[in-house]
């Protein structure tokens, strides 16, 4: 017989010692607890509980096994003892079955990893314990690492290969972005061949490919590193025949650009990055050109949208946007302007602002404006940049006057400044100090253009200059004769004090461009007021008795139309009290100006001479209403283009507020031809002004 080579320990042996020897030979006597049915699962689904004298009954433990399984009402298990279920796995390794779900790529391990569940003879020893797959299936493995880490890029590595090929994929990718095609890059199947060619089988995680590359990249190092040719899919044409910059020149200024194949998202198409500092340095102006790429489809799509018998005659569309391209200069004056005025010249289609339906026109084509913070945090966006200006006023004034280093100042009543600058800048952003009218003050604000910055130093030159001199408002009062006095009494400013403060503030700018204000320095200003101060009583004294004409002819009309209720008349009657509203307001005598007080009294005695013949022919009366009402309509849509303000001095853009005089002497010439106007006028002489203003 064979001899068994045991030998005896002394030593006092373990609970757990002594389990695991029984153990071994009881692997069909072990149970996982249900606790619901306060029983335990065993082997080969048979069901039992511990009898009730066991020392476990009432403890319960999650996993027992028991030294007898005897069946009398019900299956009983006796002389149990606590198991754990590692020991059942370990000694009936060859008796567990073992199976595998749901394999996935994890990027933190680099290795493709699965579920594992264990069982013995039914029991469930585990139940998701989390392996590394490439064990179990490395052929599923490999194709898993090569999809996810190597096509996909969700690995972590520095390897040189893995940066450069995932950069040249970006760039790739913003080529369809920016031609607006989903075809250029290949697909990922043939990214996957690519590795799948070079990348050996035996390679299934991250921790063997580093393993040969490590060897491999000596001998090549660029086996794995892509060409262009081999991201681009057929033709490679569209690469070089793009024209989409990655920057938006505009003065000194450069804005880069980004672009975006997204149809549906808001920012779909060119976003234009703005920095907060620059937003006032940034013009509107160009930006409806587009780049070059989309500048056809563009035209296209406006000339598309033109009422039909309008765009009948502009087809096909794309041939026409192509050859009025090949003759336009971009960027020399407003796109629609330079459509409006080739179409006319080339195939005497005559469009009026009015016919162009931007909301047809796609949102891609139009630029979007990102205004971001030196964190790169976008705080506004849209495609309107003067809406996000005007969003963004207190954001850009906080920079503006961080830039200015203590500069600005608030509630002076005297000339405290030495000399103003014209600018300042901090790093890159540019601001205008201006003397600004507080009302009881004035102070110095850095503005954010030149323009504003004129604005404000007119305003706060002249505010100044009331607070150093003597009002004289207390002297005209009690040199006023009881006509003039019943004459002011009538007056949209609300007070005879108000209208006088007017005519004040009007004679102020008359004197103010006189002497060539506003004032920069000490000095200037001393020698501003030193010219206004012996002027400025008998300027006011004229201003005013021109005011008083034209609140008086203002009265005698507005009781005139009051009075007018015939129903034929209602249309002439309107568009005389719009007019008259126009001419006369609160303030009117400063938007005005005093030397052209002379011209609102004619303009409101050729309204008389209208209301006289008015009945006489109505219907002649409405046609040329409706001529006038297109030359404004052409006129508002210039000005508020421009962001001009004709009824208000100092902030008038040039040519813009000479628009208005233009329609008021063309009302002349239709509605009261006895009278004779200033120059020769008509609707076309207005249009070609426009023209030559807006070219």
């Amino acid at each position: 017989l064979p001899r068994l080579y045991l030998s005896l320990d002394s030593s006092a042996a373990s609970a757990d010692s002594i389990c695991r020897s029984l153990l071994a030979g009881l692997l069909s006597h072990i149970g996982l607890r249900d606790v619901q049915k306060r029983e335990y699962a065993g082997a080969r689904n048979a069901r039992w509980a511990i009898v009730p004298g066991s020392a476990l009954a009432k403890k319960a433990p999650r996993w027992v096994m028991a030294a007898e399984l005897v069946e009398t009402n019900r299956m009983w298990g006796r002389i149990a003892g606590r198991i754990d279920p590692g020991w059942a796995e370990e000694l009936g390794a060859h008796l567990v079955k073992r199976s595998y779900s749901e394999p996935h790529w994890d990027r933190a391990r680099a290795a493709v990893m699965a579920y594992e569940r264990v069982t013995l003879y039914g029991i469930p020893l585990v139940e998701r314990r989390v392996i590394n797959f490439g064990r179990v299936a490395p052929v599923l493995s490999r194709e898993m690492f090569l999809q996810s880490a190597l096509v996909e890029g969700d690995w972590d590595t520095f390897h040189a290969f893995f940066a450069a090929n995932r950069a040249l994929l970006d760039d790739v990718e913003e080529l369809e972005h920016r031609a607006r095609r989903r075809d250029i890059v290949v697909d990922d199947a043939v990214l996957y061949a690519f590795y799948d060619a070079r990348v050996p089988a035996d390679v299934v995680s991250g921790r063997h490919f580093d393993s040969w590359w490590k060897r491999a990249r000596h001998e090549t190092p660029d086996l794995l590193t892509f060409a262009l040719s081999d991201l681009v899919s057929g033709d490679a044409d569209v690469l070089s025949a793009l024209d989409h910059p990655d920057g938006w020149i505009q003065g000194t200024l450069r804005l880069p650009l980004t672009y975006q194949f997204e149809p549906g998202s808001h920012a779909d198409g060119v976003t234009v990055h703005v920095p907060l500092p620059l937003l006032n340095q940034v013009s509107a102006d160009g930006f409806d050109w587009q780049v070059p790429g989309l500048r056809q489809d563009l035209v296209t799509a406006l000339i598309k949208s033109l009422p039909k018998p309008l765009r009948v005659r502009c087809v096909p569309a794309p041939d026409t946007a192509a050859a009025l391209l090949t003759v336009l200069e971009p960027r020399a004056r407003p796109l629609l302007d330079a459509l409006e005025v080739e179409l006319l010249n080339t195939r005497r289609v005559d469009v009026r602002r009015e016919d162009w339906r931007l909301d047809r026109v796609a949102d891609h084509l139009r630029m979007t404006f990102r205004v971001e913070d030196d964190s790169g945090r976008t705080l506004a966006e849209g495609k309107n940049l003067e809406a996000i200006r005007a969003r963004l006023v207190p954001d850009v004034q906080q920079a503006l006057s961080s830039a200015s280093a203590g500069l600005e100042r608030t509630g002076l009543t005297s000339w405290e400044l030495g000399a103003l600058p014209r600018q300042v800048q901090s790093g890159s952003v540019l601001g205008y100090p201006a003397l600004v009218d507080e009302g009881a003050t004035v102070g110095v604000r850095v503005v954010g253009s030149p323009a504003e910055q004129q604005q404000q130093m007119w305003r706060g030159t002249r505010r100044l200059l009331q607070l150093t001199l003597p009002s004289p408002v207390k002297a005209l009062s009690g040199r006023l004769t009881n006509a003039t006095k019943l004459a002011l009494g009538r007056n949209p400013h609300g007070s005879v004090a108000a209208t006088l403060e007017d005519c004040t503030t009007a004679a102020l700018d008359a004197l103010l461009r006189a002497a060539g204000g506003p004032a920069w320095d000490a000095d200037g200003f001393e020698r501003l007021r030193d010219a206004v101060r012996p002027e400025l009583l008998p300027t006011v004294e004229d201003t005013l008795a021109g005011s008083t004409k034209v609140l008086a002819a203002w009265s005698e009309l507005g009781v005139r139309l009051e009075a007018e209720r015939r129903p034929e008349l209602a249309t002439s009657v309107g568009d005389l009290r719009a007019q008259l509203d126009r001419l006369v307001f609160p303030d009117f005598v400063t938007a005005t100006g005093r030397e052209r007080l002379g011209d609102v009294l004619r303009y409101l005695s050729a309204m008389q001479v209208r209301l006289d013949k008015l009945a006489r022919d109505p219907a002649r009366d409405r046609l040329a209403t409706a001529q006038v009402a297109s030359v404004q309509a052409e006129v508002d849509d210039v000005v508020r283009r421009l962001g001009a303000a004709p009824n208000a001095p100092g902030r008038d853009t040039p040519g813009a507020g000479q628009l208005r005089w233009m329609v008021e002497e063309l009302r002349i010439s239709l509605f009261a031809q006895p009278m004779r106007t200033r120059y020769p006028i008509s609707d076309k002489r207005i249009y070609k002004a426009i023209d030559a203003l807006m070219s």
